[in-house]
């Protein structure tokens, strides 16, 4: 069942959208050559506990850090450690945040340094397709409008769609339903009402769609053919002003 929150509970996940947006723009400066990824999650994790609120994905069925990030073939759930940024990497930084009961969320990938213009493309399109799936977040839609807005844009510029993962409804708890994947037929599903938050996330594969999880942490998700992916995610309420980015950033949109 999809639960519809009240415009008290938006409020609160609107301060933790502040909150996650404000390390996200702190993170994204600090992404370049030479820094570990490990780095990054304590920064995170340090700036979190200033903030009064907790990371969502630390000890979140056995994850061990406060971040997730991802790094050129990785897709998602790449566990920070002793790896050092280099210069042409990708990386997608992806962060959860807990405030007074209820749950953001919210993902980016950026350039380490000059990046080449594949990579840059990959990065576009993932974002154009978040955008477009945010837009279609609208009383006159119903659930799989997002998903089918997400897919003709990822495919209409030639790349793939990761489908093992996918975005979802979020409040009291991280995943809540409905589950939005990221490709689908238009108008089906329930009809999207107000009061409904969503965590729209498009991954996107720049060879094939396939993915696997790495052996040896169990975590990490790669493709198949190690080429890379993109990951974007913003956590969107449905206002009777309409779509609201809860996890938006100002430095860095």
């Amino acid at each position: 069942m999809i639960v519809l929150k009240s415009p008290a509970e938006i409020e609160i996940m609107r301060q933790a959208g502040r909150i996650l947006a404000d390390i996200m723009d702190t993170l994204i400066d600090k992404v370049k050559p030479g820094i570990t990824t490990l780095e990054l999650d304590k920064t995170a994790e340090a700036q979190l506990k200033k903030s009064g609120a907790t990371p969502a994905f630390k000890g979140y069925r056995g994850f061990p850090r406060s971040i997730c990030v991802s790094v050129n073939e990785e897709v998602v759930h790449g566990i920070p450690g002793a790896r050092c940024l280099l210069e042409g990497d990708i990386v997608s930084i992806d962060i959860g945040v807990r405030y007074n009961g209820l749950y953001s969320d919210s993902a980016v990938t950026v350039g380490v340094g000059a990046i080449d213009d594949e990579k840059q493309r990959l990065i576009d399109t993932a974002k154009e397709a978040l955008t477009s799936g945010i837009e279609a977040m609208t009383t006159a839609n119903r659930l799989s409008d997002i998903c089918a807005s997400i897919q003709k844009v990822i495919e209409g510029h030639g790349f793939s769609i990761v489908r093992d993962f996918v975005g979802h409804g979020i409040g009291s708890e991280l995943h809540e339903d409905p589950q939005i994947p990221n490709f689908g037929e238009p108008g089906h599903g329930a009809r999207i009402k107000e009061g409904m938050v969503f965590a729209i996330e498009p991954m996107v594969n720049a060879g094939c769609a396939d993915v696997r999880i790495d052996n040896d942490d169990k975590w990490t998700v790669k493709t198949v053919d190690k080429k890379p992916s993109a990951h974007f995610e913003h956590t969107v309420a449905l206002t009777h002003k309409g779509q609201e980015i809860l996890t938006w950033r100002k430095t860095h949109p």
